[in-house]
């Protein structure tokens, strides 16, 4: 490339930060940029352990920023989290510990030609996510994520493997009542006929 691309890496830790500086710094394909000069960067980079909710917000200012591409470099990765980013317009998500020198520029290269950047087996999760909001825009009365609790799909998640309201009871420490109370809660509310038809039903429409 014949222009170095300006890249800010931002982390509340001060080791994460100079890890990936450290990382980037010697490569002629990128220019790390100092605190002050952030605000004519290319790309960002956050570099954090998990998405919390002080990285949502930085990555919510820098999604404001109309200039700067967004990546994101963590430790840990999971579906909450890659929907998360991808309501906050981040283009890249490298794992941590596969973070060497050659996936990070690979990474701030691709998001500053405006390309995407994951982990396979998250391309496969966003994809399922993309499409279950093309069904919900089809068919808005389709159930969504908010239709079940955690604590729901997490039952029903159990039920679809085959285990039963006392091996449920043992594996998420609540009563086999209250297991029995909260699936028939499910089965009522959504006016299905039996445990198996939940299973179906939210399998179906990719709610576990």
């Amino acid at each position: 490339m014949t222009t170095r691309i300006p890249v800010a890496v931002y982390a509340e830790d001060p080791v994460l930060r100079t890890g990936v500086t450290h990382q980037l710094r010697p490569r002629p394909e990128v220019q790390v940029l100092l605190s002050h000069e952030t605000s004519r960067a290319a790309v960002a980079l956050l570099v954090v352990d998990e998405l919390d909710e002080s990285s949502v917000r930085l990555l919510r200012r820098l999604q404001r920023s109309s200039s700067t591409r967004t990546g994101v470099v963590a430790g840990r990765f999971d579906q909450d989290a890659l929907q998360v980013a991808v309501d906050c317009g981040v283009a890249a998500v490298v794992r941590r510990a596969e973070a060497d020198q050659d996936r990070l520029v690979n990474a701030v290269v691709a998001v500053a030609k405006g390309e995407a950047v994951l982990p396979g087996d998250l391309l496969g999760t966003l994809l399922d996510h993309v499409g279950r909001l093309q069904r919900s825009v089809l068919d808005p009365d389709a159930p969504t994520l908010s239709t079940l609790t955690a604590r729901e799909a997490d039952m029903l998640r159990l039920v679809s493997e085959g285990f039963d309201t006392s091996e449920i009871a043992v594996k998420m420490s609540f009563s086999e009542r209250t297991v029995k109370n909260v699936l028939h809660e499910v089965t009522t509310r959504l006016h299905l006929r039996n445990r198996a038809h939940a299973v179906g039903y939210v399998m179906r429409h990719g709610l576990i």
